[in-house]
Formats: structure tokens, sequence, C-alpha cells
């Protein structure tokens, strides 16, 4: 039975100055940066948004809710974790949204086309801490994903930054409600 930390799209494109900005991501990914280095997890992986040609998810109109500016893509700096992501730690990243919208990491594989729930379970993952960006978008569809397949998942609200901070109420009753555990990394 092992625990991972699952780091959910803490990418420059998310980051201040980043074409789909959060406020506060470049401070979350130094928080997630400081919490791995005294946290031990017996697998840290990292989710990236990775754009090839998400068809109707980019629009020159967007309206930030199912279309958003071209962000996070393929080959391009936008699409690199954050510098202040703990990189040395990571032992996987999971790039999802290729050619369509995909919010969960759940949706995307690594490298040698494993899923993130082929990852976890190889190293028989039974709980599931959820950070990064955005708590109301890809944090929270990864954690409700997670909650699904059975991983005991909890999101580490403090090391999450959200598009929209007001609706955080709503999105921790829907985690709630799904049996993830809304939680402070202290």
């Amino acid at each position: 039975m092992s625990t991972a930390l699952v780091i959910v799209d803490v990418q420059n494109d998310f980051c201040e100055s980043g074409s789909l900005a959060v406020a506060g991501g470049a401070a979350t990914a130094g928080r997630i940066s400081q919490y791995v280095s005294t946290h031990p997890y017996d697998l840290i992986v990292a989710t990236r948004d990775s754009h090839i040609d998400p068809g109707t998810h980019f629009s020159d109109s967007p309206d930030y809710v199912d279309t958003w500016p071209p962000h996070c893509r393929v080959g391009t700096p936008g699409q690199n974790l954050h510098p202040n992501m703990p990189l040395d730690r990571l032992d996987a990243v999971v790039d999802k949204g290729f050619y369509a919208a995909c919010y969960s990491g759940f949706e995307g594989v690594d490298a040698w086309g494993r899923s993130l729930d082929e990852l976890l379970r190889a190293h028989t993952v039974t709980a599931i801490d959820v950070v990064g960006i955005a708590t109301d978008y890809c944090v929270k569809q990864t954690a409700l994903d997670a909650a699904r397949l059975g991983y005991d998942t909890r999101v580490l609200l403090d090391l999450t930054a959200a598009v929209d901070p007001g609706n955080l109420a709503a999105v921790t009753a829907d985690l709630v409600r799904a049996s993830v555990a809304p939680a402070q990394s202290e």
C-alpha cells in the first residue's frame, strides 16, 4: 500500500504571464516544491495539459467555461512545468489533451503510453493527495476520477490555485459529495 502525490498542471501557461494565467500559480508551484522537500511520497506524478489540436477547446472568443484561449501547446515554453516545481522529485509526467479538452489527469498517458491509473496501480498506490492548478477545473476533475476509481483521495487546498476563488465553496462541496477529503498540507 502506497501513497502518491499527483501535481496537476503546474505549467508556465497557467502561471503569471502565461497565456491562461491563474492568479497565484507561481506561488503555488513554490509551495508545492517546499512541501515535497519535507513530505515523502511513494510516487510523485505531474500532469500536463499538452495540446496539439484540441478542436473547439481553443477559441478566439472564449467563454472560459468550455472554450479557452490557446494554451499549453506541445513544444512551446507554455507547456513546460513551471521552474518552481520540484522537477528532480518527479517519478513520472502524464500528458493529456492532445486532440480534445481533457481536465482529469486520468485522461492522459506518460511517454510510454501508460495511463495515470496504470502508473498508480503498478506502484500499489491506494491513497492520493492532489495539488496544483486549477482547483476548480483540472484539480477537481482529477480528484473526482481518483475517488471514482477507488483511491482514498484528498485535495490539499492550500497547495492549489483556482480560476475563480469565489467558487471554492461549491468545488469543496462537490469533492465532499464524491468522498474526496478537502484538506490542508499541514
